[in-house]
């Protein structure tokens, strides 16, 4: 049966207003228009950011600390369609079909992060980064799409002619780290995370096809880089969060090894395909099979296996679970230099002898590792301050605070990790 033309004219007109309004706590009512973003908005695979923590489990220690990816990369796209605006406004040219563009790299950046985001990137499918899924996700959205999103992905990989477009979705100064920061801030109640954005987005420029910063904005651009190193050891470092993240990994690695020696296991379909194939980096895409699944998983599957493996007749994996749930963490200690193996040792005869756990299990409640922080790495994509007479320099070099240097070393600290209940004389 042939189609009405002035039915199919409506529909077209219907899809090209096609509109979205989301209030957000952050930034106020964030406008979503055209078929493009919208259907990236509806879509099941982008939806599945709405059960998937920001923070991990960085609520256990900021109780406040609950929102999602998804609202991140809507706030993040909201101030991508600003920077876009200003830049055009300042004669920087940017098509219509390069702001929707940029506008669904900064909704789809994300997409690929799997349950607690960072916390289980390597747990659930070894030495996979979720921009890889990412990417993944978005070329398969591709096909459903008809090819809408070739422009989109071109920039994310950073294959377009104009490599700002890409800086904006992926840099040390893109709109995800100021979004992160501002929102992490907001929800965790930690004001060191306050960043002047709107000024830092109104100060930003372009010149050579790449992004800078107004000789104006020098002072923003340095609070910001102060409040990421201070936000990272204030909230995603903190040694509480550190150590409660690092239980819910070691619960899982216990699981996937009870998987591996064919014990039963309760799980979400899922969940469980994860830990019956235990893939890594290099066959998960094998068959179609794993990211059908990943897609599938978000907080809520590996919470609901978590409180039913609390009853597993394994002393391992339900004692970990238990001190997830009830909140009885273990004890952390930051160090800057490695722990002395003989107080490791020490430990974890302790905790053998208390609990009858095992001496081989002991590793799974006594453990050191470390974490690494770099506020600004000078050696990736560096941020460039634009003078009135068109010379750009390296903000580490343009500014006169010392600490802006500083601030590009990789900072190393090693942590040891035990349960409270043992004491034992550093």
């Amino acid at each position: 049966m042939q189609k009405n033309p002035i039915f199919v004219v409506l529909v077209s007109i219907v899809e090209i207003i096609k509109r979205k309004t989301i209030n957000d706590p952050v930034y106020g009512f964030v406008n979503i228009s055209g078929k493009l973003l919208t259907d990236i908005l509806e879509h099941p695979k982008f939806q599945r950011l709405r059960r998937i923590k920001q923070l991990g489990l960085s609520h256990y220690v900021y109780p406040g600390a609950l929102h999602t990816r998804f609202q991140h990369v809507i706030g993040a796209m909201s101030l991508g369609k600003i920077a876009l605006e200003n830049l055009e406004q300042k004669g920087i040219e940017i098509s219509e079909e390069e702001k929707e563009a940029v506008c669904a790299a900064l909704l789809l950046h994300d997409i690929g992060h799997g349950p607690f985001s960072h916390t289980l990137e390597h747990i659930l499918i070894k030495g996979m980064s979720h921009e890889r899924i990412s990417l993944y996700l978005m070329e398969s959205l591709n096909k459903d799409f008809s090819g809408s999103l070739d422009l989109c992905i071109s920039i994310f990989k950073n294959q377009y002619h104009k490599p700002f477009l890409h800086q904006l979705v992926s840099s040390q100064l893109d709109m995800d780290r100021l979004d992160y920061l501002r929102r992490d801030s907001f929800y965790s109640g930690v004001q060191e995370g306050v960043v002047g954005q709107d000024r830092i987005i109104n100060m930003l420029n372009v010149t050579n096809g790449e992004l800078v910063v107004d000789e104006k904005g020098i002072y923003s651009i340095e609070k910001f880089l102060i409040a990421r190193r201070l936000m990272y050891w204030q909230v995603y470092l903190h040694k509480t969060v550190v150590a409660t993240e690092n239980l819910l990994i070691k619960a899982l690695e216990r699981a996937f090894e009870l998987a591996s020696l064919g014990e039963s296991l309760f799980a979400p379909p899922a969940l469980l395909w994860f830990l019956k194939h235990q893939p890594n980096k290099n066959n998960f895409f094998d068959t179609e099979e794993g990211i059908k699944n990943y897609v599938k998983l978000d907080d809520d599957d590996i919470m609901s296996s978590i409180k039913v493996w609390c009853e597993h007749e394994d002393l391992v994996l339900s004692s970990l679970c238990k001190m997830l749930i009830n909140r009885k963490l273990p004890k952390l200690e930051f160090s800057n230099e490695v722990f002395d193996e003989q107080r490791v040792n020490d430990l974890k005869a302790k905790f053998v002898e208390n609990t009858g756990i095992k001496n081989e299990d002991s590793s799974y409640f006594v453990f050191t590792d470390s974490v690494k922080n770099r506020a600004y790495n000078i050696e990736a994509f560096n941020i460039k301050i634009l003078f009135k007479s068109r010379e750009t320099v390296e903000i580490s070099q343009a500014s006169d605070q010392y600490n802006i240097e500083a601030l590009s070393k990789s900072v190393t600290k090693y942590f040891l990790c035990y349960p409270k209940s043992l004491h034992l004389p550093e």
